[in-house]
């Protein structure tokens, strides 16, 4: 072993102690490292930010893009809103919501996936009084088994593809993981139907802070333009067609005002309805009901502005000049550029006009102006803002745009017009130019620490081999991989990364242990695919602990779960997937 081996050893062994540690941030210790190989000479200066140029990088910031731009759009929530009635139990309720996630993650990257699918699982959970622990794992495995699929559903893939890249001088492609991918995500689909049994009944899970203001009934007013396609048309049917959830306090005809109509009074064109619900529930209100938002004392479109407008929840402070004071009295557009979308009021049901209803110390508003206007007039009104989430009120839903772009870049790759990096750059450009999502929110989907964690960890990945390292960790490993059955190295090549993946996370596991794997299959004298693939598939099937993998930390506090928990449903998968994966393998990438 050369003086640059033990170094380059030494580096990724302190590496990966800080990591299984876990008192420093991931991507702290991956930029640690990186100047620590810096310092000693074994990265070069000049390939010191090569990771953040990386193409790998810009595919995983893409990807996430992609995936805010669907979860914004609510395309998943209105492709599955005939199918929410019939979720009565959990029998029906695990298999479809898990195949849901799974379909989605083929598309989109699996974490955006389980984020877009997660508040519809919380949703069914509080009608039907599901416990969200025997739903939300399953959906987040069946999220990390769908990754596997394509290239961008997971980031092992995109990683392992890289190193095919530097090994044979041609990477994975789009669909080159499907034949592995979709028959594991079959079985685990199939044992997850059933398997959901294992998990605990009993626990509750953690309210989060946008949960709970989520909860929040807000008063708004829609309005049925004089087109309105819908005529004739009963409360009862719109409110059915938007699932139930939301109430019409009174409907308004030509200046009058009928309080708490009945369910069978007809709506016509001309008439607003003041409403009561939670955000989401108005927002599907509105949107099936092809109403238009009245937006405080006029209909004003601050999406026409060429700031970009925000959304803020705010409480009426005790000294606020808005105390006592209607909308219409206030003019806030007009003297303030605010529109009042929404008022919440606990303890009191309003069912006068939005505009003529005096406000009061505690009132919620839903307040909608441009982003660089709000804070100064918040500090003027006295309104206390409430903790930033997303709000989606009153603003313009491009449902079909995520869709069509992310598929026209799917197929461009998948026959080899363009490489991966630029479809899924150019479809994030596009996304964002055509209104499916406004910069702030691109930036804010973008998952810094991972993004860092990879680009920091690219070359000192790659100082093992430089300075000759794989090879070296590859030859002690021939001793053990001679002689055994193809089928038998390569489980043995899943094993290891199954293992080392909950404590590295995924991403590390690969820039570590892939190169070592594709250096070992070509002194076996067997290609490289198998091998990688296999690294591919133990690193994106990390069902054991909720730290490997960030769908299963992202569930374990929603779901109440314990770290016990995990292995009940996590370890009889892992071994399916053992079993399956390696026979698959070699069946489409044969040694």
């Amino acid at each position: 072993m050369t003086l640059q081996q033990g170094l380059a050893f030494g580096l990724v062994g302190l590496t990966v102690a800080a990591f299984i540690w876990g008192r420093f941030r991931y991507d702290l210790v991956a930029v640690g490292a990186l100047v620590a190989g810096l310092a000693i000479g074994v990265i070069p200066a000049e390939d010191a930010f090569e990771g953040f140029a990386n193409d790998v990088t810009v595919i995983i910031a893409c990807a996430l893009v992609v995936s805010a731009a669907f979860a914004k759009s609510g395309i998943v929530e209105m492709a599955l809103k005939r199918v929410m009635p019939y979720l009565k139990t959990e029998r029906s309720q695990v298999p479809v919501l898990t195949t849901a996630v799974t379909l989605l993650s083929m598309v989109t990257k699996n974490v955006g996936a389980l984020a877009i699918m997660m508040p519809v699982a919380l949703q069914v959970a509080r009608r039907t009084g599901t416990p969200q622990s025997r739903l939300l794992m399953p959906m987040a495995f069946g999220a990390m088994a769908g990754g596997m699929v394509t290239l961008v559903g997971t980031s092992p893939n995109i990683l392992v593809a890289e190193v095919r890249q530097d090994i044979v001088g041609q990477p994975f492609q789009m669909f080159d993981y499907a034949p592995v991918g979709l028959a594991l995500t079959a079985a685990a689909l199939a044992f997850l139907a059933f398997g959901y049994r294992l998990l605990p009944k009993d626990r509750t899970g953690a309210l989060g802070l946008s949960a709970a203001l989520s909860a929040n009934a807000y008063l708004t007013e829609a309005h049925a333009p004089e087109d309105w396609p819908l005529e004739p048309t009963t409360i009862t049917a719109l409110s059915e067609a938007a699932g139930g959830e939301v109430k019409v306090m009174a409907l308004i005809r030509e200046g009058k005002r009928k309080a708490r109509p009945r369910g069978n009074t007809v709506v016509r064109p001309g008439d607003t309805l003041l409403l009561k619900g939670g955000q989401e529930a108005l927002e599907d209100f509105i949107d099936a009901a092809r109403m238009k938002l009245v937006r405080g004392d006029r209909p004003v479109l601050l999406e026409e502005a060429k700031d970009e407008v925000h959304l803020v929840e705010a409480v009426i402070g005790a000294d606020s000049p808005l105390t006592g004071q209607s909308v219409r009295q206030l003019d806030l557009y007009g003297q303030h550029g605010l529109n009042l979308l929404g008022v919440s009021r606990s303890g009191y049901e309003l069912t006068q006009h939005l505009r003529t209803a005096k406000l009061q110390s505690g009132d919620v508003l839903l307040l909608q102006g441009s982003e660089s206007n709000l804070p100064a007039r918040l500090a003027e009104l006295r309104l206390l803002p409430l903790a930033e989430r997303e709000v989606r009120l009153g603003g313009a839903r491009r449902k079909f745009l995520p869709a069509v772009v992310l598929a026209v870049a799917m197929v461009m790759v998948g026959f080899g017009v363009i490489p991966v990096s630029i479809a899924f750059f150019g479809a994030a450009v596009v996304i964002v130019a055509l209104g499916g999502l406004k910069m702030r929110e691109a930036y804010a989907a973008l998952d810094g620490p991972l993004l860092v964690l990879i680009a920091a960890l690219i070359p000192v990945s790659d100082a093992i081999q430089q300075t000759g390292g794989a090879d070296l960790i590859a030859s002690a490993l021939r001793g053990l991989f001679e002689g055994i059955p193809p089928v038998v190295a390569v489980a043995g090549m899943m094993l290891a990364s199954m293992a080392v993946t909950p404590f590295l996370n995924n991403a590390a596991t690969v820039l570590v242990v892939a190169p070592i794997a594709a250096t070992l299959a070509q002194q076996l004298g067997y290609r490289p695919d198998p091998f990688l693939m296999a690294v591919a598939v133990g690193a994106a099937c990390d069902f054991l602990t909720p730290i490997g993998h960030q769908c299963n930390t992202m569930v374990m506090g929603p779901g109440g779960y314990k770290f016990s928990d995990y292995p009940k449903l996590g370890l009889p998968l892992s071994l399916l997937v053992l079993l399956i994966g390696p026979p698959t393998i070699l069946l489409f990438w044969p040694m």
